[in-house]
C-alpha cells in the first residue's frame, strides 16, 4: 500500500508539473475550478501517511523512559466537506489507518535479569479513525488556497485486545478500544483543471489513558505507569 501511494504520487507530480507550472505559479494563471468550493457539499478521499507516538506519564519517579520506536504507517479515507461561510468549513474525514510501535523497556523495570522478548513490545493497530473538523481558508490567490485545521476526534482500535484476559504475561499488550483526541494542522488547495489536491500535515494528541494495565498489580510493563496516550503526525494527501 505505501508503494501504490508513493506511486500514484510520483505520476501525479510528472503529469502536472508543466500545467502546474503554467497555469498555478505563473504571473497570471488560469484560474481553475472557481466556484467549486461555493457548493454546499462536496466530497472527495486521501491516501497518506502517518506516524504514532506514545506519551508517558509514570506514578513513580524513573531513571529512563520506556522508549518508543516509531514506524511509517498509511492511511486510506473519504471526505466530505460543507460550506458554512466563505471561509468556514465542516470536514468529516472517516478513515482506516494503519501503523505499528515498538516498546522497549528499561532493564531495570525488571526484579530479575529479564529475556529479551521480555524486554520488547510489539503493538500493531488497525484504526477506524473518525475526525469532525472545522477548516479555516485564506484568501484565494490565483490557483492557491492555505488552510489550518482543527477539531476533535474519536479513534476505534481493532487490534486493541481489550477483550482479551491474556496480558504481557503471554506476551499482549492490551489498549483500550476507543480513544477521543483532539487535532490541529495545516495545509493547502491547488486548483488544477480538473481537480483540488490538497497536502496537509496534521497532528493528532490523545485525550484519555489507553492503557489497560495487567492483572499482576506488580507488572513490570504497566504498574508503574500512570497514563499512556496517543501522539500521531499525519501527512494526507487529499483529491476532491
Amino acid at each position: 500500500m505505501k508503494k501504490l501511494i508513493l506511486l500514484l504520487l510520483i505520476v501525479f507530480t510528472t503529469s502536472i508539473h508543466a500545467q502546474f507550472t503554467q497555469s498555478i505559479f505563473s504571473k497570471n494563471p488560469i484560474i481553475h475550478l472557481e466556484t467549486w468550493q461555493e457548493q454546499k457539499l462536496y466530497f472527495g478521499f486521501f491516501l497518506g501517511l502517518n506516524s504514532y507516538d506514545f506519551k508517558f506519564n509514570y506514578k513513580a519517579t524513573i531513571t529512563e523512559d520506556i522508549q518508543v520506536q516509531k514506524t511509517t504507517g498509511f492511511n486510506v479515507g473519504l471526505v466530505a466537506d460543507a460550506r458554512l461561510q466563505k471561509y468556514f468549513n465542516l470536514r468529516f474525514e472517516p478513515g482506516l489507518y494503519y501503523t505499528k510501535r515498538i516498546l522497549n523497556y528499561p532493564e531495570n523495570y525488571f526484579t530479575s535479569t529479564p529475556k529479551s522478548s521480555d524486554k520488547i513490545r510489539e503493538i500493531n493497530s488497525t484504526y477506524i479513525h473518525l475526525p469532525l473538523l472545522l477548516k479555516f481558508s485564506a484568501l484565494r490567490t490565483g490557483n492557491i488556497r492555505p488552510y489550518l485545521l482543527g477539531g476533535a476526534s474519536t479513534t476505534l482500535n481493532l487490534s486493541s485486545n481489550s477483550k482479551s484476559k491474556d496480558d504481557n504475561l503471554e506476551q499482549r499488550f492490551r489498549v483500550k478500544a476507543w480513544s477521543p483526541n483532539y487535532e490541529l494542522g495545516l495545509g493547502i488547495d491547488i486548483f488544477s483543471e480538473y481537480f483540488i489536491f490538497s497536502p496537509s500535515i496534521r497532528g493528532v494528541f490523545g485525550l484519555k489513558d489507553e492503557l489497560i494495565q495487567d492483572n499482576d498489580p506488580t507488572s513490570p510493563w504497566t504498574s508503574n505507569i500512570e497514563s499512556m496516550r496517543t501522539r500521531g503526525l499525519f501527512i494526507n494527501f487529499t483529491f476532491h
